[in-house]
């Protein structure tokens, strides 16, 4: 399976986004920068900063969509992912932890 990361947000992020690479690298996994390449993506991101909120939602429904298409699974992870609703984001769309 090959994955497809985006970290948005503070440092933090991509320090657990690299944790998750790692982790995942030495379960096999490929990676790719590519979201229409990848079979599941996910979305390392945080809302606490306007900009930032709106880069996390724009990304996320762009990834939605290609999950819509049957093209890509998709999860949300992240400092913010419980309060996803703070990003404007609820619902099926994308799920923490279902990728």
């Amino acid at each position: 399976m090959k994955i497809a990361f985006v970290s948005l947000g503070c440092d933090k992020n991509l320090a657990d986004t690299e944790l998750m690479l790692e982790i995942l690298r030495g379960k096999g996994y490929e990676f790719t920068d590519d979201a229409q390449e990848a079979d599941a993506a996910v979305v390392n991101t945080c809302c606490f900063i306007g900009d930032a909120k709106e880069e996390s939602i724009n990304t996320v429904l762009e990834l939605a969509e290609l999950r819509r298409e049957g093209r890509l699974k998709a999860a949300q992870a992240g400092r913010e992912a419980e309060k996803a609703s703070g990003c404007g984001l609820s619902g099926p769309a994308l799920r923490k932890g279902n990728p």
